[in-house]
């Protein structure tokens, strides 16, 4: 097949909006699948550019100079860069990645390409593309880089933006040295605030160390050390930051960032900093951009343009932090991209579902929609075999397409259904779509623009993933996985009947089909299984009679003939030929020919016939694959995952062609098609949406075969053409499918299609289709429907003999309730059993087994549930019962709540019990080192220093050593356990394994103590138990003395609680099982059994009539018992109750009497008796509750002791605690200390190596500066030797020459007026490098200048081509020394930045060595400043707590003895002070009482000068006087006494005339009252008549004042009409008359007064 010819690409349609990219002016590229389309915005044409390699990666485009360069999707891939137009490769670039590229940039200013690889080395390279040479690289740097993106003015800056990062790398250039060093922005935080690293860099460093110890960085906490390590605690110690989504460079080199969370960012990447332009949470935020996420940005002239969630765009200014939206555009669909073209006037937006607009914002603001190709996987596609010549394709959203045959989008029709597959009709212009839920589609597309469904049929119930036809039109084929094969009439004018329906034995995994004419027939090939292939041969005549189908639709076996083969190896897809099948096997990698046999007439339908592969060759790389063969029988196709298409002869499949027509990587081909000349191949991709139409073009040697198919093809449309004349208007003119969908919407994404295209609602019999809000009931299928039908006509056929069964079964029914009723009425011995009325046995055996089996469902359930728990609670009970030696429980008091818990303790584990013994033996050889030390030879200087420690002994008098031992030792554990000797001093802990010892000797202290407290506590619990037996016995004789005494008192019975008895939690009581217990059939038997022996037991003992009497006699004993004293009663004489008294004998009375007499003396005994048992009773009582209060004191005892274990417990614990606090600490100085070992020996050996470099580059520029001095006098030698040059010319034209030579042209200048000036960014070629287009420029402009008019007069021309030599040779040499310069300048720079490096490490290294240094120091302050615990007694605590507890930092621990004797020395001298100073008092206190007596005698002797002086001046009258000198003192008293009787009298006399007058008065006004009361009554009487009249003449006169107030009205307001008429005509004149005036004023006004103007024109 490789010598008929090659596949050529004709047109590729699909679009991913993820890559589109200008790469001019007028056109935009972008991926489809494994080929870019470049597409001109004028002329609206596409192009197709197939990829050299395997596959298209990433893409980038840089419009401005025409250079776009993708990358290979393969192992090692390699990147291709190319020029448009022209599609002229440029360069190839390898060995860069070793996967797969994730993202490309394209330099502006130089032939600079940046790339990024995936894992696993994360390499951001920067390429030279001319040259294919990778001038710098960076490892592991782009680990989470999503895209690169050059500054267009400074190809030295690169910006990678990140997941969450953006990082801008700084590309530093010195001659051919390119070095790339990274500047990380940090972003601010969620909401906008700016965040430091929550990371210290060092310790703190202080005078004093804290209690706490160092304060230390997480990295030496954590123990992590490295770069990951800081990366690691960086993520872990800082906030949640901005997450970037869209970066974009501004003119002048900053950088907008925009953010998911609608922030928007500008950063400086020259100072790093980071300024919030907008933020969406602030009150003054525009509302417009408040719900924008910046996902997309494109900077333009005053701003930038933004896309945010919604397809509203604007157009943004930004002023310094002020920001203004100044023009927004409204699309219709959801904008993902928006971007310029590069001169800057075309505006490109993209959406999420496949458009494309268009603006032009300097002319207009109308949007225009470029291209409206829907966005999505295309399922599959297929090319029509009729005249019109058009491909059918239906989308992963339902919509399908139809298109030209050279790729116009015709129309589109969306069906709101999962499709699943496709096929067209050879004989009418209508296509077959099979979706998700078994239904059969007809569109009809013969109306291009509109397709539309004409019909449908629902025929399986999962989804239809086979459709075909076969060659000449007979049959349309469907196959499931549900093993039902239908076959239906493709001709509209039978309106697509189901001829009928074969089942196969397992689901259908391939169907194919051939017609053939010779015999007739029409073959189909359904794959079932991996190995199983079955052959149906179907007639090609009329299947419509009923010998050919059942009532049910299923073929006939003499119409359908079956074969079945099997084949050696699972195959993965078969398709069929003439006598033979192709089929691939992907276990083996290969495509397999096998041979069908000739005669299969006398095989039945279950013989298995075993097939060999007549031929194998290799397949695909990459599968599965499919397989498709051409119409005319001679091409197989096959396609896979791996992308690629390979057709071969069927002749000789040795030889192929192939074609990656689609990506690997995205899932490869999904199906193909052939067209009908088998010249061109339609092929669908599976996630690449990408449609890819192919022809295969042919040479010289496969001229024939192509010949060939054209004769197949032009011979199939001359035999189908009469039936399609036939059929096609048929199909024109049946209607459109119109049922109403009961549910479903359309989805807005699909409402709209390009080509005219509409939407049709088949979402009621796709129940698969996900927009519905709900799933509707399922449609019946076809079959179902026919049996319905069958079902409905039998109902029919047999209604009658129904009704009489019916009737039957209902008087049976009634009969046999009956025969129930007089069961249940008979005697038990003759009643039958209610399963004998029963009739269907077998019914009921099968409910009884159905719901057996569902009680044994749940029955395992429930014993799976109760095993899960059983487990767990076995697991729990071991772990936290089993495993403690010593059980947890608590005791409780009698009398309160007072309640002791033991401590619960484990085994100790066998490495506790080694650690001990370990640390125990250290100890002793440790102990016995320094006894046989202390006895060497300095114990002479020992004897030294203990001479007076022995003195300060003897000075502590009675204070005794364990008193001291305590305080020092920081525990009085040795008061509970006695001293341990293998415990350290803690003021000897210094090194990490003493620590370490000392935790395991304090945690066993801690575990004897408990172990002690347990001891005690189990004696306690022992005497509480036996305290228990001894109440409940004594509870017992009070509850006997309570049953004689006939009382009903509540008794006090105490008992163990669930606490004091936990054993008790882990057994269940019957009695806690609210439910019914469940007896299994061996319990109930045994319950009965059990049951039956008691009642033999009761049986066997008899009923004797001696034991009756005795119960009867003496309640069954022998003696009466002196208990019994309170039950004896003496029964009274018998005539007591016949006789009255008075008929009694003497003897009678006697009898009496001496009952009486027994009744008494028994009444006083039983009262003794009472008394003395009340008596026992209380005593019980009294020992009862006084035993259990010395129990309560004995568990106080325990509780105090419990406390005192505890204290001691919490100190050894507090110990503890410190000492790994202390180990952690001197870890954690240790990891501090290597990592800054580590980080000085890095910066050490970065330190040499920016040394070498250093000195390194200082040669290289002190060689190029002598190289530029060089040039530089070169050049000036140049200048002095001009005139030399020309010693044979005149002076004045040398001079003129001169000035030629000096002169140039502005090639900038030139440059600028022949750019555009709307480009955004302007070229800035300031580096070197640029150098030669610059010369070339240059001496294009030169040019000019040796022009041959430019020659001075009198210049010959031999003159002025040597002038213009030497012109030429200046300026190269003037380029050259530029070139040098800028080159020494970037030398200059580059060594600048090392220096800074070199000094910036220089100062790193001091600074690490200081630290280091200080941590060595502090860490030997920290070893010797140990921590210590004292147990200080109450009053010898002299610090002040504040808070919780005291602060000791400025605290001093001084001896005691010494404070006591001060503190006696203090109280003595402040006695005696307190001495003097009562006396000094006393004494005070005399000379101010003689001073305040004093001053009394002082103010008495003023008082009284002050009294008699008053009374010297005193003036009185003469009655006072009188008064004073008691004279006529008693006349003058009767006289007032008199003078008050006689006023006396007289009030007395007219009190009584008053009183008299008043009663009068009062006896009138009754008399008035009567006389009123009368009147009242009449009034009263009269009153209703009275209200009657007056409510009559009210209501005449409101009536009458009705109208009499409406005429004065009507009057009152005819007179205003007239006085405001007579108003406004007066002030209608005297306005008139005030405006005469005023014209008169004005007129004088000019006449007295000379105008300005008339002043100013003077």
């Amino acid at each position: 097949m490789d010598g008929i010819g090659s596949f050529e690409v004709r047109w590729i349609r699909g679009f991913t909006n993820k890559s589109i990219e200008f790469v001019d002016n007028k056109t935009v590229c972008h991926k489809c699948g494994d080929n870019i389309c470049f597409l001109n915005l004028e002329t609206k044409k596409q192009n197709v550019f197939q990829s050299p390699g395997k596959g298209i990666g990433a893409l980038a485009v840089n419009g401005n100079t025409r250079m776009f360069a993708f990358s290979e999707e393969k192992l090692s891939p390699s990147i291709f860069v190319y020029i448009f137009p022209e599609l002229q490769l440029k360069n190839e670039l390898k060995g860069s990645a070793q996967l797969d590229f994730t993202s490309l940039s394209l330099s502006t200013d130089g032939p600079y390409l940046a790339c990024c690889s995936s894992l696993p080395d994360y390499t951001i390279t920067v390429w030279n593309w001319e040259n294919a040479e990778p001038i710098c690289t960076k490892p592991h740097a782009g680990q989470d880089v999503n895209s690169l993106m050059f500054n267009p003015l400074s190809w030295h800056q690169l910006c990678a933006l990140g997941k969450c990062s953006l990082t801008v790398w700084n590309i530093e250039k010195s001659a051919n040295i390119h070095l790339m060093k990274p500047s990380v922005i940090e972003l601010p935080a969620n909401d906008g605030s700016y965040v430091e690293r929550l990371v210290p860099t060092s310790h703190t460093v202080t005078e004093i160390l804290p209690n706490y110890g160092l304060e230390m960085p997480l990295s030496a906490i954590s123990g992590l050390m490295g770069e990951k390590a800081e990366s690691i605690l960086t993520k872990l110690c800082t906030k949640a930051r901005l997450t970037p989504s869209a970066i974009g460079w501004t003119p002048t080199s900053e950088l907008y960032v925009g953010c998911v969370e609608g922030f928007l960012l500008r950063v400086d990447p020259e100072s790093l900093s980071v300024s919030v332009i907008f933020n969406p949470t602030t009150a003054d935020a525009v509302p417009e951009l408040r719900n924008n996420n910046f996902q997309s940005l494109s900077l333009n002239q005053n701003g930038f343009i933004a896309v945010g969630k919604e397809s509203t765009v604007h157009c943004v200014q930004v002023k310094g932090t002020q920001i203004n939206i100044t023009q927004t555009w409204q699309l219709e669909e959801p904008v993902t991209t928006v971007m310029y073209s590069p001169d800057c006037k075309t505006l490109l937006f993209t959406s999420n579902t496949g458009q494309i607009y268009v603006s032009n914002p300097t002319q207009s603001d109308v949007i225009v929609k470029l291209l409206d190709v829907l966005n999505g996987d295309f399922v599959v596609a297929a090319v029509s075999h009729t005249d019109l010549n058009i491909c059918v394709s239906v989308r992963d959203s339902g919509v399908l397409q139809l298109w030209s045959t050279d790729g116009i989008c015709l129309g589109s029709l969306s069906l709101q259904a999962e499709v699943t597959s496709l096929a067209c009709c050879p004989i009418a212009q209508y296509a077959a779509v099979g979706t998700a839920s078994g239904i059969v589609l007809y569109i009809d597309l013969n109306r291009e623009q509109q397709p539309r469904l004409v019909h449908r049929v629902h025929l399986h119930h999962t989804p239809v993933d086979h459709l075909v036809f076969d060659q000449e039109g007979h049959y349309l084929l469907t196959g499931a996985s549900d093993s039902y094969i239908y076959a239906l009439d493709a001709k509209p004018s039978k309106k697509f009947s189901v001829i009928g329906y074969t089942v196969v034995h397992g689901p259908i995994l391939s169907l194919s089909v051939q017609c053939i004419r010779d015999s007739a027939q029409v073959k189909v090939l359904a794959q079932c299984s991996g190995q199983q292939l079955t052959v149906l041969s179907l007639p090609t005549r009329d299947l419509s009679g009923p010998d050919c189908v059942d009532r049910h639709g299923c073929l006939s076996t003499l119409v359908l003939k079956a074969s079945t083969y099997e084949v050696p190896d699972p195959l993965d897809s078969c398709v069929l030929g003439v006598s033979e099948v192709f089929a691939y096997c992907q276990k083996r990698r290969t495509l397999q020919r096998f041979e069908l046999p000739q005669n299969t007439d006398d095989l039945s339908s279950q013989q298995v016939v075993q097939l060999k592969p007549e031929q194998e060759v290799r397949g695909h790389p990459v599968g599965p694959a499919s397989l498709f063969l051409s119409p005319h029988r001679l091409w197989l196709a096959s396609v896979g995952r791996d992308g690629l298409l390979l057709i071969r002869e069927t002749a000789s499949m040795e030889r192929h062609i192939e074609l990656q027509c689609h990506s690997r990587r995205l899932g490869g081909v999904r199906s193909v098609s052939f067209s009908a000349d088998s010249q061109t191949v339609l092929t669908a991709g599976l996630k690449d949406c990408s449609l890819v139409c192919t022809d295969i073009r042919t040479n010289s040697t496969g001229a024939g075969k192509m010949k060939e198919a054209t004769r197949y093809s032009q011979s199939m449309r001359r035999v189908l053409k009469n039936i399609f004349n036939t059929e096609n208007p048929v199909l024109i003119d049946l209607p459109e499918w119109s049922q109403a969908s009961p549910a479903g919407t359309v989805k807005p994404e699909e409402s709209e299609v390009s080509g005219g295209g509409h939407s049709v609602d088949v979402t009621e019999q796709d129940e698969s289709y996900n927009s519905l809000p709900s799933a509707p009931p399922s449609h019946p299928t076809w079959l179902e429907s026919r049996r319905e039908a069958i079902i409905n006509e039998d109902n029919e056929q047999y209604s009658e003999t129904k009704k009489n069964l019916k009737r039957t079964i209902i008087e049976l029914r009634h009969d046999i309730r009956e025969m129930m009723h007089e069961n249940e009425q008979l005697p038990e011995i003759e009643r039958l059993e209610q399963e004998e009325f029963n009739l269907d046995v077998e019914e009921q055996r099968s409910l009884e087994a159905m719901v057996e089996q569902e009680v044994t469902r749940v029955r395992n359930e429930i014993e799976l549930e109760i095993l899960a728990k059983c487990y767990l609670r076995d697991v729990l009970r071991r772990e936290c019962w089993e495993s403690l030696k010593i059980k947890g429980k608590a005791i409780k008091a009698f009398h309160s709540e007072q309640q002791v818990k033991n401590y619960p303790l484990k085994e100790p584990t066998v490495k506790e019990v080694e650690d001990l013994q370990r640390v125990h033996h250290m100890r002793k050889m440790e102990i016995a080192a320094s006894t046989v030390t202390s006895t060497g030879p300095q114990q002479s200087k020992l004897n030294k220093s203990s001479n007076t420690t022995s003195v300060k002994e003897e000075e502590q008098g009675e204070e005794g050593p364990e008193a001291e031992s305590a305080a020092v030792t920081g525990r009085f554990s040795a008061e509970l356990i006695g001293s341990n000797p293998y415990i350290y001093d803690q003021f000897c802990l210094k090194t990490t394994e003493q620590k370490i010892n000392q935790i395991i000797l304090l945690q066993d202290v801690i575990r004897h103590i408990k172990t002690a407290f347990n001891i005690d506590f189990e004696a306690v619990y022992r005497q509480k138990v036996q305290e228990l037996n001894h109440v409940k016995e004594r509870n017992r004789h009070i509850t006997a003395i309570m049953l004689e005494l006939n009382m009903r008192e509540k008794l006090w019975e105490p008992g163990l609680t669930l606490s004091e008895q936990p054993e008790r939690l882990l057994t269940v009581d019957h009695s806690e099982i609210k439910a019914e217990r469940y007896l299994s059939p061996e319990e109930k038997k045994e319950e009965e059994r059990k049951k039956l022996e008691e009642q033999k037991r009761s049986g066997a003992k008899g009923d004797t009539i001696r034991d009756r009497a005795l119960d009867d006699m003496m309640d069954g004993v022998i003696e009466v018992k002196k208990d019994d004293i309170l039950k004896m009663e003496i029964p009274a004489p018998g005539f007591v109750f016949t006789k009255p008294d008075k008929d009694w004998s003497e003897e009678e009375k006697k009898v009496y009497k001496e009952y009486e007499k027994k009744t008494t003396d028994l009444s006083e005994e039983k009262e003794k008796y009472k008394k003395s048992i009340e008596t026992e009773m209380r005593k019980l009582q009294a020992s009862s509750m006084d035993a259990t209060k010395r129990f309560d004191e004995t568990l106080s005892k325990l509780f105090e002791k419990k406390v005192k274990c505890e204290m001691a417990i919490y100190q050894e614990e507090l110990k503890v605690t410190y000492l790994v606090y202390s180990v952690l600490e001197e870890d954690e100085i240790r990891n501090r200390d290597l990592e800054l070992k580590l980080k000085l020996e890095k910066i050490l050996a970065f330190k040499q190596v920016t040394g070498r470099e250093v000195k390194r580059h200082e040669e290289e520029l002190e060689f190029f500066q002598e190289s530029y001095e060089s040039t530089v006098a070169e050049d000036k030698v140049l200048d002095k030797d001009f005139r030399k040059e020309f010693f044979d010319v005149r002076s004045h034209l040398v001079d003129a020459l001169y000035k030629l030579f000096k002169s140039r042209t502005r090639v900038q200048k030139m440059r600028t007026q022949t750019e555009n000036s709307s480009t955004l960014f302007k070229e800035q070629r300031l580096c070197g490098s640029q150098a030669p287009d610059a010369l070339s420029k240059m001496l294009k402009a030169m040019e000019e200048l040796d022009a041959p008019e430019n020659i001075p007069v009198g210049v010959s021309p031999q003159i002025w081509e040597k002038f213009c030599l030497v012109r030429r040779v200046k300026v190269e040499s003037e380029q050259k020394v530029k070139v040098k310069a800028l080159t020494l300048a970037e030398m200059h720079a580059f060594l600048q930045k090392r220096r800074e490096e070199d000094s910036s490490a220089q100062q790193e290294l001091k600074n690490l060595s200081a630290e280091l240094q200080c941590l060595h120091r502090d860490k030997q302050r920290y070893l010797e400043d140990i921590v210590v615990h004292l147990l200080l007694i109450q009053g010898q605590v002299e610090v002040s707590t504040t808070g919780l507890t005291a602060d000791y930092t400025n605290s001093v621990l001084s001896i005691r003895r010494e404070l006591e004797k001060l503190n006696r020395t203090i109280r003595t001298l402040g006695e005696q002070k307190i001495a003097i100073m009562v006396e000094y008092k006393d004494f005070r206190k005399g000379i101010i009482k003689l001073q305040w007596e004093h001053r009394m005698k002082r103010m008495q002797i003023e008082h009284l000068n002050t009294k008699a002086r008053d009374i010297q001046m005193l003036r009185l009258l003469e009655e006072q006087q009188d008064y004073l000198n008691k004279t006529g003192r008693d006349s003058r008293v009767s006289k007032q006494v008199s003078i008050l009787e006689k006023t006396l009298a007289f009030q007395e006399k007219t009190h009584l005339k008053s009183v008299k007058w008043r009663m009068k008065n009062i006896e009138q006004l009754n008399r008035q009252a009567a006389e009123k009361a009368k009147e009242n009554a009449t009034v009263q009487q009269q009153l209703p008549d009275m209200q009657v009249t007056v409510a009559e003449r009210t209501h005449i006169y409101e009536a009458i004042a009705s109208e009499d107030n409406h005429a004065a009205k009507t009057e009152e307001r005819y007179q205003e009409i007239l006085l405001r008429s007579k108003l406004e005509e007066c002030a209608r004149a005297q306005a008139e008359e005030l405006a005469s005036l005023w014209a008169e004023v004005e007129r004088l006004r000019m006449k007295n007064f000379p105008s300005l103007d008339q002043l100013k024109h003077d």
